[in-house]
């Protein structure tokens, strides 16, 4: 499987001539958004800087909330989930999505705005690349999010939702930099992410920053 970031919460995950696309981005957020074909697009919140579906091409299915969903046989399903710590009453419902891809079990959290709940972590179960909000103010922040990682105790790490220099969202979000403290780590930037199954077998968990 291959793995882009292309900054915000959006994501390429490639398996073979697969590909799914996280919460597509307009170019008005300030950052380069995907443009190209995909087979999936998963949406975790209908917020403007996370849906833009209509821009993505090849007539995609879209997935927008919770469920089960298997597609070109890949495997996805939707957690409920919310946007803020008072039960979406500040910002709404949030979709945690578990994506199975070469025997690989990737979680994108979306725009989390609260702790897991035991039954939300059995459902999410066993996971091998986690995508995790560290940014706060519409999500959980760098402090929160280890305890989560703690949690769900992931083989990879992939922190996002987090302030780039060209990114234009109203409020600032803080820099990657605050949950890499937290973390006690300090990882080299990279562009793209191949995972192999036989590669998340054994190890401690590795947090990994990727350019978008």
């Amino acid at each position: 499987m291959i793995i882009t970031w292309y900054g915000h919460s959006c994501f390429k995950l490639e398996s073979g001539e697969v590909a799914v696309i996280t919460d597509p981005f307009p170019k008005k957020i300030g950052l380069k958004p995907f443009q190209g074909k995909a087979d999936i697009v998963t949406v975790s919140h209908d917020h403007w800087d996370h849906n833009d579906t209509s821009s993505i091409k090849g007539n995609p299915f879209i997935v927008d909330g919770p469920g089960e969903y298997e597609i070109k046989k890949i495997i996805i399903q939707g957690i409920s989930s919310f946007h803020d710590k008072v039960n979406g009453k500040a910002r709404g419902q949030n979709t945690i999505y578990l994506i199975q891809m070469d025997k690989i079990r990737l979680c994108h959290l979306g725009d989390l705005g609260h702790n897991l709940s035991d039954n939300q972590l059995e459902k999410i179960g066993q996971v091998d690349v986690l995508m995790i909000p560290v940014g706060g103010i519409f999500t959980i922040n760098s402090q929160e999010a280890p305890k989560i990682i703690n949690q769900i105790e992931p083989r990879i790490v992939i922190p996002i939702h987090y302030q780039l220099p060209k990114l234009k969202i109203g409020a600032k979000l803080a820099s990657v930099e605050k949950f890499l403290k937290e973390m006690g780590v300090s990882p080299k930037p990279i562009e793209k992410l191949v995972v192999k199954k036989k590669d998340l077998m054994q190890g401690e968990t590795e947090v990994i920053v990727m350019k978008p």
